[in-house]
């Protein structure tokens, strides 16, 4: 059940969506027909959903409970279940564009289905949509329990949750309409852009807030890992999408950036979206969910913390490597190959860290099918982050680069480590959250444990095979000096790796549908279901942060 509201929360609530309705309103006005139109009734649609719940609320009774001793759980029960809806979306997306490149028939007779536009759906409905919703729903929850302290606003948790997801609705819908900006990550609008730069400055006041008020003096890991992905996700976006408008009546606008100082500001912040969005906030899950479900201290607190130095100040100067054998000056190169390297060293601090954390506890992982997706993500984060450094040295660069072999290292980062981490630690917080003894059916989460490895390991072993073909048929040469194989040589070859990559994503996918499920059931099941209480426990409001070893 919904938190109720205060009288000033709602009148808040209708404040706030009277004003997205207003810019719902202008660029429904100023855009007409075309994507920007679009989007302002999606916005208006949002807005008047709030505006609706808000009203709804105006006759219920004043809340006469003192909230302040309870944690506010409502934004993190939503954020779950939203991160699971992108989940699927997004995934499903991904197969259908994998099957597409096995067999390229399978679009219908519209340009919206073409590969180009369900690509970026594809990454950033799993990216974002998911990785970004799981991170802020757990970011709630980790910050109320290591702090003891209730999250500091009733209202601006939601603005943060839905503003976001509004975020990813308006950039989802242009990809499908053709409307980007030219970027090597395909970016939404300009201004969703600035959209988003408001939510997340919302995010950042909420979470120092929120540790201001903390009734622990120690401020856990978890929170320095997630601060990090908050403050230097919005200065990676605010920077990457300098841009003029062409008008204030179109979607169309030009980068702030040209030429090679724009490929640079792109590698900048793609590489560093990978650090601080895909890495720095889902190490936060790892420090606070492993330890927990595991019942055992980090094995080394001073060590995480040297990590976190190591990967915030490293990660920053690695982007370049993206831009070998290019125009970018060779001494820029060289700097990014090196801190590229010297990354394998808080990276596997982490990794070995998690690992070294579970001694004792072996048992626990081989019948807790939670902790084992804690785990394995663990071990793929250490597996990817070494194969991200080797990738990086110019040499093995020159074979790897523009190769499938690119692809199936992201995907051993997306699906081994993030994705696999974001679903031990939903299936790990469901139960707390929601008040109930346990999942509906752990034989399902055996199924999705499964299911994701099996995935994982076939759509990345295929990519591996593939890419590593591909870098040596293009480097071959004829006795005469001329290339052995054509384009077409390579994409028959790459076929069957195409084939079997449709079907390891297809298997994730299944996996993520049956944790949908599994969640959903786990919600709606009354046998399981453990007493209900307004408040925690005394032991959960005075639940200090996860003991460290040292």
């Amino acid at each position: 059940m919904m938190t109720r509201l205060t009288t000033i929360e709602r009148q808040g609530a209708m404040l706030l969506s009277g004003l997205i309705a207003f810019a719902g309103l202008a660029l429904a006005v100023i855009g007409r027909g075309d994507a920007m139109g679009v989007h302002g009734w999606i916005t208006l649609i949002l807005a008047g959903t709030l505006f609706f719940i808000a009203g709804n609320a105006a006759y219920a009774p004043e809340p006469t409970e003192d909230r302040t001793k309870s944690y506010y759980d409502d934004p993190t029960k939503i954020g779950l279940l939203l991160a699971l809806f992108w989940a699927v979306i997004g995934m499903g997306m991904g197969v259908w564009v994998a099957a597409q490149l096995a067999w390229p028939d399978l679009r219908f007779d519209a340009a919206w289905s073409s590969f180009g536009r369900l690509r970026p759906v594809h990454t950033s409905g799993v990216i974002f949509g998911f990785g970004g919703n799981a991170l802020i729903a757990t970011s709630f929850h980790i910050m109320q329990r290591t702090c003891r302290a209730r999250l500091a606003g009733h209202l601006s948790p939601w603005f943060v949750l839905l503003g976001f997801n509004l975020f990813c609705i308006i950039a989802a819908s242009g990809y499908l309409m053709g409307v980007t900006q030219s970027k090597e990550y395909a970016e939404p609008e300009w201004y969703a852009d600035i959209w988003l730069v408001i939510v997340w400055i919302v995010y950042f006041i909420l979470y120092i807030r929120t540790l201001a008020r903390r009734n622990e003096p120690h401020i856990y890991v978890a929170n320095w890992y997630y601060l990090a992905f908050i403050l230097v996700v919005a200065i990676l976006h605010i920077v990457n999408n300098l841009a003029v408008p062409a008008s204030f009546g179109a979607a169309k606008s030009y980068s702030a950036f040209s030429g090679v100082q724009d490929a640079m500001t792109q590698w900048w912040y793609g590489h560093n979206a990978v650090a601080f969005f895909l890495t720095s906030g889902f190490l936060g899950m790892l420090y606070y969910f492993l330890p927990k479900r595991a019942e055992r201290p980090i094995y080394s607190y001073r060590l995480s913390i040297l990590s976190f130095w190591g990967i915030v100040f490293f990660y920053i100067w690695a982007g370049s490597h993206h831009l070998h054998y290019t125009a970018l000056p060779m001494w820029v190169q060289t700097l990014g190959m090196t801190f590229s390297v010297m990354l394998l060293v808080p990276s596997w601090a982490s990794a070995g860290n998690a690992l070294m954390t579970l001694n004792g506890a072996w048992q626990k992982v081989r019948d807790d099918a939670t902790l084992r997706f804690m785990m394995v993500a663990a071990v793929f984060y250490g597996l990817s982050t070494f194969e991200g450094s080797f990738m990086a040295v110019r040499a093995v660069n020159s074979l790897s680069h523009y190769t499938d072999w690119t692809v199936g290292h992201v995907h051993a980062g997306a699906m081994g480590w993030v994705a696999l981490i974001s679903f031990g630690s939903i299936y790990a917080v469901v139960p707390v959250i929601w008040r109930k003894e346990s999942m509906y059916s752990w034989k399902l989460v055996e199924w999705h444990f499964w299911l994701a490895l099996g995935g994982t390991v076939i759509y990345v072993f295929a990519m591996w095979n593939s890419g590593i073909t591909q870098g040596l048929m293009w480097r071959t040469y004829t006795e005469s000096g001329t290339l052995a194989y054509s384009f077409t040589d390579t994409l028959v070859a790459m076929h069957p790796y195409y084939v079997a990559r449709a079907i390891g994503g297809s298997m994730f996918l299944a996996g993520a549908v049956i944790g949908a499920f599994n969640v959903v059931m786990t919600i709606r099941n009354v046998s399981h279901a453990a007493p209900q209480r307004d408040y925690p426990t005394e032991s959960e409001a005075n639940e200090p942060a996860v003991p460290a070893a040292e």
